[in-house]
């Protein structure tokens, strides 16, 4: 049961080492695009080029899925980003249990997306953990853990591919000690659980107030969805600029928080932040592509002295 990228080296995982794969669950197709035709996700993709029967039920506890799980007889069921809640009657066909492999070290980051948000928090450390599902949000016991640091500049898109493949590894040590008759099972102290919310595109708007380092981790942590942004008010309304990557300034700020303090194509565009001045190194403006600020700057003007995030 997985839905997007992060899923897929989990399933080529079993596949690879052999496991008998007898039913892949996904969302449903979704409309993608500019044109909106719906478009299958990556763990689809996989599992019909590999002739597993694919099922895809808008909700997987209510009856129809259930039926379908139940057609499949799994000895065990495995989740790696699946994005629904599984019942109890769920839970209770798969003998052997099911497993997750969630993309954090639990019982941190309980939720739907613990990779932006352990950069987000400012996190050095994270990891991957299996462990059996129960009717909680990521409740369950541990069963084996992994951790790695985070990148300085990693954003979570790449710190997402990195952990997709540890993740898969991870599974497979968890299903062998499993068949070993080896695995343990660690209940979590719920009582250092964190649990944060679902990512939406709000989120990424930039508060210019903030220190510099907790900006560049909002940045890095939205990238590169719901993407971080600011907005520039002028003659021609209001424009948001998405940000893709910054770089800290030494010193006391030059203005105020979100006044563009630089702008030209030798200096860059430099902008005052909560503690310092930041320089956008990386970004995109309304009807143009990502691109280097300074590239940008060399064709195009932004007024020095008026503040992002403001109308």
């Amino acid at each position: 049961m997985g839905t997007p990228d992060f899923a897929v080296p989990s399933l080529r995982a079993l596949l690879e080492n052999g496991y008998d794969v007898v039913g892949v669950f996904c969302q449903p197709d979704r409309p993608k695009g500019r044109g909106h035709k719906l478009a299958a996700c990556p763990v689809k993709e996989l599992a019909v080029s590999a002739g597993i029967p694919v099922f895809q039920p808008e909700r997987i506890k209510r009856a129809e899925g259930v039926e379908m799980l139940k057609s499949c007889a799994p000895d065990l069921c495995v989740t790696a980003a699946f994005g629904q809640l599984l019942s109890q009657e769920i839970l209770d066909i798969p003998p052997l249990g099911t497993i997750n492999v969630h993309s954090s070290l639990l019982p941190l980051h309980r939720g739907s997306a613990p990779i932006n948000w352990s950069i987000i928090k400012g996190d050095q450390v994270t990891g991957v953990t299996t462990m059996f599902t129960d009717k909680g949000m990521d409740t369950g016991d541990i069963l084996l853990m992994r951790e790695t640091p985070i990148g300085e500049k990693e954003n979570a898109g790449e710190l997402s591919d990195r952990l997709a493949d540890m993740g898969a590894q991870l599974l497979i040590e968890t299903i062998r000690e499993l068949e070993k008759g080896t695995l343990r099972r660690i209940p979590q102290d719920h009582d250092k659980a964190t649990y944060e919310p679902k990512m939406d595109k709000e989120l990424g708007r930039i508060d210019w107030t903030k220190p510099a380092r907790e900006i560049d981790w909002l940045i890095r942590g939205a990238t590169p969805w719901p993407g971080a942004f600011t907005t520039l008010a002028g003659d021609a309304g209001e424009q948001t600029i998405k940000v893709f990557e910054l770089v800290l300034r030494e010193g006391n700020p030059a203005g105020q928080p979100g006044e563009i303090v630089t702008a030209d194509a030798k200096m860059g565009l430099v902008v005052s932040c909560g503690d310092c001045d930041v320089e956008l190194l990386t970004i995109q403006m309304p009807g143009a592509k990502r691109m280097n600020a300074k590239d940008y700057l060399r064709g195009h003007t932004i007024d020095t002295g008026v503040c992002l995030g403001k109308a």
